[in-house]
């Protein structure tokens, strides 16, 4: 998809810093979005929940890389976008081939408490194949990183 289909809703966010920013656009409204709470330790600390649609299209745009510490933990799969400057931990991708898969933090989305329940997932009790093919399906496919 191409940023200049149609999509109803348009969705921004950003670190508290403004160093990393998003917009994305989706079909869905807010309370579509159930914003999924991990219960791995990473995700525990930081009170993260994502919120994807893999039809909708994402851009991040990053003002100083520098300032963006990229974390794997685990199974070393996913890469965690995480602000130097502030703090914050924004997006969370996967990339294969040439096709990256990203999550988004809720709390870190403009009117977030607008979004439906969260509900509790648990990746830990995946394996790494399973987790990937679980991103494929949900996270979104149509990922811009600038």
């Amino acid at each position: 998809r191409k940023m200049d289909q149609e999509m109803n809703h348009i969705y921004s966010g950003s670190c508290h810093c403004q160093n990393i920013r998003f917009e994305f656009h989706s079909d869905f409204k807010f309370l579509k979005f159930s914003p999924r709470a991990c219960d791995c330790d990473f995700c525990l600390k930081h009170g993260a929940s994502y919120v994807s649609d893999p039809d909708g299209i994402l851009r991040i745009k990053i003002s100083d890389e520098n300032e963006v510490n990229r974390y794997e933990h685990g199974s070393k799969t996913a890469e965690f976008l995480v602000c130097r400057k502030c703090g914050v931990f924004v997006a969370v991708t996967y990339t294969e081939e040439k096709t990256v898969y990203a999550g988004i933090n809720s709390n870190t989305v403009k009117e977030n408490n607008r979004f439906g329940k969260k509900e509790i997932v648990s990746p830990k009790k995946l394996n790494p194949g399973e987790k990937v093919d679980r991103w494929k399906e949900i996270w979104f496919q149509d990922v811009c990183i600038d």
